[in-house]
């Protein structure tokens, strides 16, 4: 039988392998994360520099007030549908990314969870007489610590739904402006 030194020995090392083994996973789909707004951002420059060359070309030929605001006005939907379409693939990107951390810290903090109650049930029942409440105190502890951690996720869920409630409205209200931009040049 192990002392409880070999056992807390043993827990502690598994609970820090455990722990790098979640941050390499966190670093990795942050990277992949990153790779794909930085993949989003470099489509979308390439095509607004193709459409800025397109639409200087044709603002090089106009030749009238009334020609200049037609085009002008004939831009601002689709530039609005762009910028929509962009913020909804960016709010993709980062729900997707906060879904991933949030799988996976949740199943890391259920292993943990897992071992550490395994641990103090195996220590309970080798315990000297006496040591009744520090087991109990013990147990509180780790209750208290995955309640903080479950208050922890859905402060997280929040602020992403937050996030991408504040991305649709700001992308709405572009494109209202844009039509409304349209209305008024075609009158």
């Amino acid at each position: 039988m192990f002392s409880f030194q070999d056992q807390f020995s043993a827990a502690t090392k598994s609970h820090f392998d455990s722990q790098i083994e979640l941050m390499n996973t966190l670093t990795s789909k942050a990277f992949e994360s990153m790779e794909k707004v930085i993949e989003l951002n470099v489509s979308a420059t390439k095509a607004s520099l193709e459409e800025y060359a397109a639409t200087a070309k044709q603002f090089s030929t106009i030749k009238d007030p009334q020609e200049f605001t037609t085009l002008a006005a004939s831009q601002a939907q689709p530039n609005a549908d762009k910028a929509v379409a962009y913020s909804r693939h960016l709010a993709g990107i980062l729900s997707s990314t906060q879904s991933e951390f949030t799988k996976a810290a949740e199943a890391q903090i259920a292993e943990t969870s897992r071992k550490v109650t395994t641990l103090i049930d195996e220590v309970s029942k080798n315990a000297p007489a006496g040591s009744e409440n520090a087991i109990a105190m013990l147990k509180s502890a780790v209750g208290n610590a995955n309640a903080g951690y479950e208050q922890l996720t859905k402060s997280t869920k929040q602020a992403v739904e937050t996030l991408e409630t504040n991305l649709n409205t700001a992308a709405k209200q572009f494109t209202q402006a844009a039509e409304k931009t349209t209305r008024t040049s075609k009158k």
